[in-house]
């Protein structure tokens, strides 16, 4: 189980280019050491684009946004601009049987308790038996086990860079519809409109509550 007493908190309300945003992800997840108080950060972007770490951008023949990046985790071509993203890294020894399986299902708990507050009803697609898990060149197409799926749509996909020591998970929470036929799904698709402003509030809250978080340290 994950239990946090105290962490360090992240706020990033200005809307940074793909390549700022992880460049931080990045700093944080090589300069963390085992003992180190986990990390939480919560962040905006430009209109841009991140891909996977196997994804090779001249071979990639797409354009989105002002800006793009390659993420330090795998997975697909995803958008930004119309989303906030969080970023957790812990060391492997906070997570008991920390299996890439158990890590996903503990530092998830508190993204499906941040859409349980808003009165949805979030599920892992691993869990949905009439969704055939499937990878995609673009995240919200394809469908992964710890991908979050909400009235039978993607809402949102996780990913994870892991060392010996350490674990970094991030992932987006899609605020806004897009006019993009890669953009996916959003929380105004489900009929919730929330400012960028209360999204990185309620994530924070719903941090503390599920794994007891009680003291922050604001960077």
């Amino acid at each position: 189980m994950f239990q946090v007493n105290e962490f360090e908190l992240i706020i990033d309300k200005e809307h940074l280019s793909a390549k700022a945003n992880m460049d931080i992800d990045k700093e944080l997840f090589y300069s963390f050491k085992d003992g180190d108080k986990p990390i939480l950060r919560i962040y905006n972007w430009e209109e841009s684009f991140t891909y996977g770490a196997s994804q090779k951008k001249e071979e990639l023949d797409f354009e989105y946004g002002k800006s793009s990046a390659k993420r330090i985790t795998g997975g697909g071509i995803l958008l930004h601009g119309h989303d906030i993203s969080y970023c957790i890294v812990t060391s492997v020894s906070s997570i008991k049987n920390a299996s890439v399986k158990r890590s996903y299902e503990e530092l998830c708990k508190f993204i499906l308790e941040f859409y349980k507050s808003l009165s949805l009803k979030p599920a892992f697609a691993k869990d949905i038996k009439e969704i055939e898990l499937f990878k995609s060149s673009f995240c919200q197409v394809g469908f992964e086990p710890y991908d979050i799926i909400i009235e039978g749509k993607k809402i949102g996909g996780n990913a994870q860079k892991r060392s010996r020591h350490t674990i970094l998970q991030h992932g987006s929470i899609p605020l806004k519809s897009i006019n993009h036929p890669k953009g996916g799904y959003s929380l105004e698709d489900l009929g919730i409109v929330l400012s960028e402003d209360e999204v990185m509030q309620s994530l924070v809250k719903s941090f503390r509550r599920v794994y007891g978080a009680k003291k922050a340290q604001v960077a």
